[in-house]
């Protein structure tokens, strides 16, 4: 696996860049391809907490995880256990998904721009390039990458739409016209 690392208000030394190369590493064993896959690392630190995100773009879709701890080692261990987690829950469900139906490549192009940190202001911001989808499939990617909600493409109206979870563990579908 290809490794991206890149830190914000933290040097990444040869010793953390090491450890994490060694433990994303142990992640190639759940990939038919792994020298065909990046994994993009953020490491970043906000007051005392180190936060590690890793985001990992495969051809159906986007494995995502963030952990923060005191301890940057901890973190990567956590977040690497969580990876590790959703994979191979997801697997399955994956691998069901590629039998049944043909999916089309899914990559999420995205862009973020930070502002300034104030209460009640917009302080991320997101671009997405959305592919065509059915409701089942974004409903797999939204769990995939442990959101609340998933903006997609609709595959049969081409229409954005939205599909979030509910309170009572259901999902719901916001359509725009």
């Amino acid at each position: 696996m290809q490794i991206k690392m890149r830190g914000e208000k933290i040097k990444i030394t040869p010793a953390i860049d090491s450890y994490v190369s060694e433990k994303v590493g142990k992640l190639d064993k759940y990939f038919e391809n792994p020298e065909e896959i990046s994994a993009n690392i953020l490491v970043r630190i906000r007051g005392i907490e180190q936060i590690v995100e890793v985001t990992i773009p495969i051809k159906n879709a986007v494995i995502r995880a963030e952990e923060r701890s005191k301890d940057l080692y901890e973190a990567i261990d956590l977040v690497v256990d969580k990876l590790e987690r959703q994979i191979r829950k997801n697997k399955t469900k994956i691998q069901k998904k590629k039998n049944k139906v043909r999916l089309p490549e899914f990559n999420i192009d995205y862009q973020i721009e930070e502002k300034e940190e104030t209460k009640g202001k917009i302080v991320k911001e997101k671009i997405i390039e959305t592919k065509p989808m059915s409701r089942e499939e974004a409903i797999l990617q939204m769990e995939l990458v442990d959101h609340d909600f998933y903006v997609f493409k609709d595959d049969k109206t081409l229409e954005t739409s939205v599909v979030y979870r509910r309170k009572d563990g259901n999902y719901g579908v916001i359509d725009a016209k």
